[in-house]
């Protein structure tokens, strides 16, 4: 690889520091200090996390601090660059990102006798997340893979619908107990349960190389001589220390998330839109005892919350802001932010009171919705909110993500058994995942317009009516149903499970009814 040089670090100091393109600086500056060049601390911290990201790299932080001119810095950077190794590795498929997507679809490919390496670019799966309402559709599918009642055991909670209220005033009931035994819940289950699980099922199998705390920094292209050319055969990795691994495969999985690295890499654009009106901001309330059974959005004026339980004895509640208006709140201070929750939610004002204590206990989640442009390439497929990005509400996420993989799982292995991973073969994937993808992204834009919509007596009127049908009518059973399960519903097709983890001889790629 080339010398990082003069020209490569003036790029991305101008790009962190916001400052216009430029001549780059010459030779004579790089004994000067930052600082006299015009680049603070924070302009310094901000490269730095550029540089690591883009190169692969982990530099040691307490020589960054002490590089205090473009020389000590590039000779850091450099001497980082030339000091890593690289190993490679051989394997059938790599999938990047260990979230509910890449760890189901690992764990089914795995126990079809798929050699996978699971790229995850965090070291534990012991970080936040926010989403964690399992629909009955991603629960059946988990228990198809014989998961969902170990995932379940280290800690979850049943909720039994959906509510929303206008003050005390119950607006809308979907009772989820309407529908069909077992899976007649919603099921509020910490991501990292699930993760745990799902991880702990991989490790057992054969076949399996799991790379935490490595982040894609590039993919391989095909030589040219397969089904593919040009195409990607695999990926390089980058791990603690800066130290590389190449993985060759014959397809690139990338589970990777609504930012997706692997997505970029492919120059693939997110397709991302605004057609939400809201963002959400999170948090958690500790809260024994005061356990309500359901999701609930509470509408109050101008603003809704979303409440739910969480496991465990606690309160998880996402307050809807408008589109980018929270810097705004935020300068309120968190005592203004206090009083207008406690109002929203009366009977949960001495909680917000006792334990919503500093801006730092909010998380800001930016709300909007994206379709990639492709979902296939050659040797490469995006799934999960790598594909497609929803907003939360319907707790749609993790459904859709568990489905993903429950499709892609036997085209896959079928393409993988005939060596051919091409577009032309795996593109039946997009056909049927974004139609489904879409409906969702409908219907999520008339919760939205339900839920936190305004717009005086008419339509109040018509929430009003809609509500009644989906409370009280044959309609609102099967529109329940459908949110549920999603449409087409998918199964998990565990005959292509073997004992042992090998390959069943016998194979098709058909996973729905």
């Amino acid at each position: 690889m080339a010398p990082f040089n003069l020209s490569d670090l003036t790029a991305l100091l101008r790009a962190c520091a916001g400052e216009e393109e430029g001549t780059d600086l010459d030779e004579g500056v790089l004994d000067v200090p930052f600082f006299d060049l015009g680049y603070d601390s924070l302009a310094i911290l901000q490269t730095t996390a550029r540089i690591e990201e883009e190169l692969g790299l982990t530099l040691d932080e307490e020589a960054i601090d002490g590089a205090d001119t473009p020389r000590q810095y590039l000779d850091l950077v450099n001497r980082a660059l030339a000091g890593r190794g690289t190993d490679t590795l051989h394997t059938d498929a790599v999938v990047v990102g260990a979230g509910p997507a890449g760890l189901a679809l690992t764990l089914m490919l795995l126990r079809s006798g798929v050699r996978v390496a699971l790229v995850e670019r965090s070291p534990s799966t012991g970080r936040e997340f926010h989403g964690e309402i399992l629909q009955p559709g991603g629960q059946r599918i988990l228990d198809q893979l014989g998961v969902l009642e170990a995932a379940r055991g280290r800690g979850a909670v049943a909720l039994e619908g959906f509510q929303v209220l206008e003050r005390d005033k119950l607006l809308l009931d979907i009772d989820y107990r309407r529908l069909e035994a077992p899976y007649n819940r919603l099921l509020a289950l910490p991501q990292r349960h699930l993760l745990d699980e799902l991880l702990a099922r991989c490790l057992q199998l054969p076949g399996f190389h799991y790379l935490g705390g490595h982040r894609i920094s590039s993919l391989l292209e095909a030589d040219g001589d397969g089904p593919g050319p040009g195409g990607c055969a695999g990926a390089v990795v980058s791990g603690p220390g800066g130290r590389r691994t190449t993985v060759a495969a014959q397809v690139v999985v990338g589970c990777d998330g609504r930012f997706s690295k692997t997505r970029q890499l492919a120059g693939i654009a997110a397709g991302r839109t605004e057609i939400f009106d809201q963002d959400v901001v999170w948090f958690a309330l500790p809260a024994p005892g005061r356990a309500t059974g359901r999701v609930r959005v509470h509408r109050a004026g101008p603003t809704a919350v979303l409440v739910h339980d969480s496991w465990p004895d606690r309160l998880r509640i996402g307050w809807t802001l408008p589109h980018h208006s929270w810097q705004q709140a935020a300068a309120r201070g968190i005592d203004d932010i206090r009083r207008e929750l406690a109002a929203a939610l009366p009977h949960l004002a001495d909680l917000v009171g006792d334990h919503l204590t500093q801006l730092s206990d909010l998380t800001l989640l930016d709300v909007f919705a994206a379709r990639a442009d492709q979902w296939v390439r050659d040797g490469l497929v995006l799934a999960g909110d790598s594909a497609h990005t929803h907003g939360p509400l319907g707790a749609q996420g993790i459904n859709l993500a568990l489905q993903d993989a429950a499709v892609l799982h036997p085209l896959l292995v079928a393409a993988l058994a005939a060596g051919d991973c091409s577009q032309g073969r795996l593109a039946v994937f997009e056909e049927v995942r974004a139609p489904a993808a879409d409906a969702v992204l409908r219907m999520q834009r008339m919760q939205a317009a339900a839920f936190f919509g305004h717009g005086g007596p008419v339509a109040a009127f018509l929430r009003a009516r809609a509500a009644r049908i989906v409370t009280r009518t044959p309609l609102g059973a099967r529109i329940t149903g459908r949110i549920a399960y999603g449409h087409p519903q998918v199964h998990v097709r565990t005959d292509l499970f073997g004992a042992d983890g090998n390959r069943p001889a016998a194979q098709s790629s058909s996973s729905m009814s």
